[in-house]
């Protein structure tokens, strides 16, 4: 026998074994189809692996060490939905929740990073809790639709307000509280630059427009002098500055401020994976006839192992992505696709000296332009009901101008049920609700004394 017949025949069943372990056939689909489909998931949300060290390193954290926990965390996150959901669906530590992280919890409430790391690790542990027992239902089914969108609306305009913050587009003033900043600066130009070049691609309905954005507006900066290239591949970075932290501060979660901050990390975790899950699923056709999806509990597991593996590593909340639609608009139908897309965050990982590029003015149009995305919910929110648009309205703008977003879910979910009990609907008001409303008035009550 030939070794080209040798190398068909183990190729023929490496591509059987799959076919096997993915239901390939069954879901209408093939080994090629689902590795190309891993590449375009990659693509469009390896964005993320630049992003993110730039906004946690804000907290004091070694940019290198975010740099590799958040392709790490991508890639276990990732490994773990495709070899036991067998979804097509990536994950990666979660924006908002980073910036939530950052400039909500470390450098807004003061609270060390080791910390903050220390209550997503618990967060994660309660989803996981959650995901296991079936408790998750009582919670999605207690907070009402217009609360859920209003606070994926706010949590994009917060993030859209540290984008423009960090292209120098708005800049502090003692007058007005913000202004409009020095359009003329170079660093600022290099970030509309990417603004305008992300929208272009966008536009053309590129996949992956964000990530090609960014590189082309890093290029832009090399080419200008901007930023200077520290090289494109290299050494690994070392993962000891942020691996582990978090447990020795567990300690320190014992307050009345951490326990809400380890709530709200829940919370949007929580309705982010379960949105996004549902919409991705829904494009892929693996949806049952009663719109529900088979095994979501592997899906939620999964998440939440992944950012208890983050936590550990030392990022932010690890959730599923919207950016998955883009794998399974190319064809991704299995766990196939995850594990592909794993493997080009691994991969990630050799291209570490280009964070020497990656500035707060290049990663602007990211933040900005995934804030537009996340806004979109404000269209469903029926504003002419004032018992809905009242509490939406407050969570809504709350995010960005007290900068927090743990205020703004606090600020919402209190006023839901008064506007309910004023409009004569307090019967129709879970009491779950009042257990949260009772909790954030104790709380806004603690920060006054």
């Amino acid at each position: 026998m030939s070794e080209d017949v040798r190398t068909e025949e183990r190729r023929s069943d490496v591509t059987s074994r799959l076919d096997r372990f993915f239901k390939l056939r069954e879901h209408g689909t093939d080994v090629r189809t689902e590795l190309v489909a891993g590449l375009t998931t990659f693509l469009a949300m390896a964005y993320i692996v630049f992003v993110n060290p730039d906004i946690l390193s804000a907290t004091g954290m070694d940019a290198g060490a975010v740099f590799v926990a958040t392709c790490l965390a991508a890639a276990i996150g990732t490994l773990i939905m495709g070899l036991y959901a067998n979804f097509p669906i990536a994950q990666a530590p979660g924006m908002g929740l980073n910036a939530f992280f950052a400039f909500t919890v470390v450098l807004g409430l003061g609270v060390p990073w080791q910390t903050a790391l220390a209550g997503t690790f618990v967060s994660g542990l309660l989803f996981l809790v959650l995901a296991l027992t079936g408790v998750r239902e009582a919670v999605i089914t207690a907070i009402p639709l217009q609360l859920k969108l209003a606070v994926g609306a706010g949590i994009g305009l917060f993030i859209a307000f540290i984008g423009l913050k960090n292209a120098g587009i708005v800049v502090a003033d003692e007058a007005t509280t913000v202004t409009l900043g020095n359009l003329g600066a170079p660093t600022t130009l290099l970030a509309i630059f990417g603004i305008v070049v992300t929208c272009l691609f966008l536009m053309r309905g590129l996949r992956g427009a964000i990530f090609y954005g960014i590189v082309a507006t890093a290029v832009v900066g090399v080419i200008f002098g901007i930023n200077e290239l520290g090289g494109v591949v290299g050494r690994v970075p070392s993962l000891a500055p942020t691996f582990g932290e978090a447990f020795g501060a567990l300690p320190e979660l014992l307050t009345v401020q951490m326990l809400v901050v380890v709530f709200t990390m829940l919370f949007v975790d929580f309705f982010d994976t379960a949105g996004t899950l549902i919409a991705v699923s829904n494009q892929a056709g693996l949806l049952d006839e009663q719109g529900r999806l088979p095994d979501a509990n592997k899906a939620l597991v999964s998440d939440s192992v992944a950012t208890m593996g983050g936590a550990m590593l030392g990022t932010s909340t690890t959730t599923s992505y919207i950016e998955s639609s883009a794998g399974v608009g190319a064809g991704g139908r299995t766990g196939l696709t995850s594990v592909a897309t794993a493997g080009f965050f691994l991969l990630a990982l050799l291209f570490s000296p280009l964070l020497s590029v990656i500035s707060g003015e290049v990663t602007a149009a990211a933040l900005i332009l995934v804030g537009v995305m996340m806004a979109r919910g404000l269209g469903q929110i029926e504003w002419d009901r004032l018992e809905y648009a009242i509490p939406a309205f407050v969570t809504v703008v709350a995010m960005p101008l007290t900068y927090s977003i743990a205020t703004g879910i606090a600020l919402g979910l209190l006023l839901f049920p008064l506007m309910m009990l004023f409009k004569g609907r307090a019967r129709e008001v879970s009491p779950i609700m009042w257990v949260l409303l009772v909790t954030f008035a104790a709380y806004f009550l603690w920060l006054v004394e």
